[in-house]
């Protein structure tokens, strides 16, 4: 058989098992029907309000003054956290809307921007939601045995994850955006409690995330559905090779494969300014790190800085380089 062949009716078997595991999975959890759940609403209503309670809640506004009479979520964020145009969000909000479960305002700080928040029957809508969903959960797995139950659990799991992987998007921003911000801090309080001599930003060589702003570098934040999961930058000093800092993975995304998909991307990136060495330094405590950076070509070779907190030194030969030896004079 051709190579080709088979590799194209491998995919085609590939494409044909997603799509049975589709049919099934929309069977079995009710999407098929207009009434979601038993109640007077299709799923696409019954998630976005379930949404707009979770989005609300984590924010720590929908419940702000006791009440339920918080700023609420933002109607940009639920767009992309579901990942919908604005036009089938706002025909979803009115329905809500009309049967008096959300209120849909300006945002208090910036009027161009509009808020959502639950009413008190709203609020008694997602409550019920959640207890017919859990029921609908219980419904699955209830005629399995244990080992059955334990099975499903774990290839759920694993099909989450690999989905989210799927949807996670790498995207140049400056080192001052909210999302770049809340990936360093997160960062920068990791590396303070895995460090045996903590971590101060200030004591490091890169104390100026603006190191990391064009044309002297750039910055990468990886986002699923709207949400930070990890960032990344890359410093293009004009003599000097370029070098990867500040990369880090949300744990809660670990194992998706997040750090090989930023050291490609980085390195790409190094190509297209014409660069023909990458170099990066890590700490001893990062064993996870360094395992990854020799996995992806990366050769350890002594300090070439100063940093105070790194241990192992690093560099991969790319673009026209690749396989040559590093010359500083050339």
């Amino acid at each position: 058989m051709d190579p080709g062949a088979g590799q194209m009716q491998g995919q085609r078997g590939q494409i044909e098992q997603v799509r049975r595991f589709n049919r099934t999975v929309t069977e079995r959890v009710g999407v098929l029907h207009d009434r979601y759940l038993g109640r007077d609403r299709p799923i696409g209503e019954a998630r976005l309000l379930w949404e707009i309670g979770e989005r609300a809640t984590e924010d720590g506004c929908e419940y702000g003054d006791g009440h339920g009479h918080g700023h609420g979520a933002d109607v940009r964020g639920l767009r992309e956290r579901l990942g919908l145009d604005s036009g089938y969000v706002s025909r979803l909000l009115r329905a809500l809307e009309a049967d008096g479960l959300v209120v849909v305002e300006p945002h208090p700080g910036d009027r161009r921007l509009r808020t959502v928040r639950l009413t008190d029957v709203g609020r008694r809508e997602r409550a019920l939601l959640d207890e017919r969903s859990d029921e609908l959960a219980g419904s699955l797995l209830e005629p399995l045995n244990a080992s059955q139950r334990t099975r499903l659990v774990a290839a759920m799991a694993e099909v989450d994850r690999l989905l989210i992987a799927g949807t996670v998007t790498l995207d140049t921003v400056d080192p001052d955006h909210p999302d770049a911000r809340r990936c360093l801090r997160a960062y920068f309080t990791e590396l303070q409690e895995r460090f045996d001599t903590g971590f101060d930003p200030a004591q490091s060589l890169l104390p100026d995330a603006g190191s990391l702003r064009p044309p002297r570098g750039l910055f990468l934040v990886a986002r699923a559905h709207g949400e930070a999961l990890g960032c990344a930058g890359l410093k293009l000093p004009p003599d000097s090779p370029a070098e990867i800092k500040r990369m880090w993975v949300a744990p809660a995304a670990r194992g998706l494969g997040l750090g090989r998909r930023f050291l490609t991307e980085l390195e790409g990136l190094a190509v297209r300014h014409g660069r023909d060495l990458l170099r990066l330094d890590t700490n001893k405590a990062l064993a996870a790190a360094i395992g990854l950076y020799r996995s992806c070509g990366f050769e350890e070779v002594a300090a070439f800085n100063d940093e105070p907190y790194a241990h192992h030194w690093f560099e991969k030969r790319i673009g026209a380089g690749a396989g040559k030896p590093y010359n500083p004079s050339s």
